[in-house]
């Protein structure tokens, strides 16, 4: 799966002695495009370590509805409306591991368990947070056993329930020898910041850090859907590259409490709302900005703001970052980050930090938060702990999920 050495540790059960264990991992993140489904071989290497193979990814998009009923449940909705939505979310997702089992050519008695993230309609950091996709219902439609509900225990240990793609980060994506961040850019962006494999054992995260650097996706798709209705995202980055960005609004936005606390610390929708984006819009046009200058303006924040928390809070002698996500599919925004970054980002030890792409080094960047759920299944189900404290705040390291029999 990736060109460095992976990372983990020696599996101490009976599924340890089999060939490969499958497992398919399910994700449905804060840009609400439609589901990731991964189907995943693990194995233990002989020195401990965890290897990892993708055998097939596939995306099962929401339909214009389906994405109005979970973003209409985000902002209010009644117990019947989330009684249903949860129960119809579990048949979507029970598709997409369908559809990811087909691709991959598994028979499902050979499969493991089925992860599943589900979808976030609520996070509070601190106290409490809810991902809705009934998991009885995947476990129906699929035959298989299903893990689901993995935040809720570090939320219960005291952390902030988020980000749990940092364990992946640290146990398949470690560079040989040198630091490395790994920027996703999903809805929200969340950073991890990972040793190098040759100095680290297997299974050691204690020196891997990760938190969230602030918006993603969210409020470029934000003000793209409510400037260009006929458009789910800036496709390509058109808009931001035919447009400039107003910098008094850039400058307002960065003094936002958010990027001064220190991590961990986690955001999401409940802070980019439909009032947010509204609101962005408005100061933007205040400033005369037509509308490509108003999702330029997106763009550049978004890419100022992760400099900003790297410059604040990344001493480690990073040497590249890796960017992933939906958002390292934007030219604009890719040019951006990278821009901001080399420019305004430099480390005593490393210097200036290289960006790069983590499709160029591993596999489909889209894949990589499902593979990650499908690594957290695989840790459940060897008795492992799936969160990194050191990311998330909890007082320990705790095995994540519950499962759900196949029958």
């Amino acid at each position: 799966m990736s060109r460095v050495p992976p990372q983990g540790s020696l599996l101490r059960t009976p599924l340890a002695a089999r060939s490969g264990a499958v497992l398919v991992g399910l994700m449905s993140g804060t840009s609400l495009d439609g589901i990731s489904a991964a189907a995943v071989r693990f194995s233990e290497a002989a020195d401990g370590r965890i290897e990892a193979s993708l055998l097939a990814f596939t995306h099962r998009e929401y339909s214009t509805d389906e994405r109005a009923r979970l973003e209409a449940a985000m902002r209010s909705g009644s117990a019947r409306d989330y009684c249903r939505l949860h129960a119809d979310l579990g048949d979507w997702l029970g598709e997409a591991a369908v559809m990811a089992l087909a691709e991959s050519g598994v028979a499902r008695e050979d499969v493991a368990a089925i992860a599943s993230h589900g979808q976030t309609l609520w996070h509070e950091p601190g106290h409490s947070t809810w991902q809705i996709g009934d998991p009885s219902r995947i476990a129906e439609r699929t035959g298989v056993a299903v893990i689901a509900d993995f935040r809720a225990r570090d939320l219960a240990a005291h952390g902030q329930g988020a980000p749990l793609v940092p364990m992946a980060d640290a146990r398949l994506f470690a560079h040989a020898t040198e630091w490395r961040a790994l920027q996703n850019l999903g809805g929200i962006g969340n950073v991890t910041v990972v040793p190098p494999a040759s100095r680290v054992s297997p299974g050691d995260v204690g020196a891997v850090r990760a938190f969230d650097t602030g918006p993603g996706v969210v409020i470029i798709d934000g003000v793209t859907r409510v400037l260009r209705p006929e458009l789910p995202y800036d496709r390509d980055g058109l808009l931001a590259m035919a447009g400039t960005p107003i910098e008094p609004v850039v400058l307002s936005l960065l003094a936002s409490p958010f990027f001064a606390a220190e991590p961990p610390k986690s955001t999401g929708r409940e802070w980019f709302t439909r009032e947010f984006i509204a609101e962005f819009i408005s100061s933007c046009q205040a400033h005369g900005a037509a509308d490509t200058d108003i999702v330029a303006t997106a763009t550049e924040f978004t890419a100022r703001s992760i400099a900003d928390q790297y410059a604040r809070f990344l001493p480690e002698p990073v040497t590249e970052v890796v960017l992933s996500g939906g958002g390292a599919r934007n030219p604009a925004l890719v040019r951006a980050i990278t821009h901001a970054v080399t420019h305004t980002v430099t480390n005593a030890v490393a210097g200036t930090i290289a960006v790069v792409s983590f499709d160029d080094l591993f596999f489909d960047g889209e894949a990589k938060e499902a593979v990650a759920f499908a690594l957290m299944g695989y840790l459940h189900l060897t008795g492992r702990s799936g969160n990194v404290p050191g990311a998330t705040g909890a007082h320990g390291p705790r095995t994540l999920g519950h499962l759900t029999p196949a029958v």
